[in-house]
């Protein structure tokens, strides 16, 4: 076992805090100016960033990072408002496609600037040039690992119809 050093304990424990302060800040902020949650915003910009603003649900849970069932309830809910519409996915009749409603394109158009300007404020506003390279390289590194690591436990089963 190799147990982490004095500094990089600092570090580690540093971007848990940090990130669950922001992501808990930027929550906030969305709930209190707009309809939607962070994970509810997620949910529609990645849609709305996909071809035909549609994936398969197993895709978007895998994306966003939400379980398959806490997914299920989330569309179920923007899709009672019309943001969202759910149908079976062309390809293979098992999975189920989600859709980025023209409603749910304008809702997210008018939420974005809320997310951008807590995004600024609590993060890249106060980073100067140098780190916010820096973040985006440690960060796209530790991306493209999480992303080729084979799925397991819970989300292995990712292509089942949500």
């Amino acid at each position: 076992m190799r147990w982490l050093e004095p500094e990089e304990m600092i570090a580690w424990r540093s971007f848990l805090d940090a990130h669950q302060l922001l992501m808990t800040r930027l929550d906030r902020e969305l709930r209190s100016q707009s309809t939607l949650g962070l994970t509810e915003y997620t949910i529609l910009v990645r849609l709305s960033e996909s071809e035909d603003h549609a994936l398969r649900m197993a895709t978007l849970a895998a994306d966003t990072g939400v379980s398959r069932s806490r997914l299920t309830h989330i569309v179920a809910r923007l899709e009672s408002r019309g943001i969202l519409e759910r149908e079976k996915s062309a390809e293979d009749r098992r999975g189920v496609k989600c859709h980025l409603t023209d409603e749910g394109f304008a809702l997210l158009a008018e939420t974005a600037p809320v997310h951008v300007t807590g995004v600024r404020e609590h993060l890249i506003d106060l980073l100067d040039e140098d780190q916010i390279t820096a973040m985006a390289g440690i960060f796209g590194t530790v991306l493209t690992h999480m992303r080729e690591l084979p799925a397991t436990g819970p989300t292995a089963a990712c292509d089942d119809v949500v």
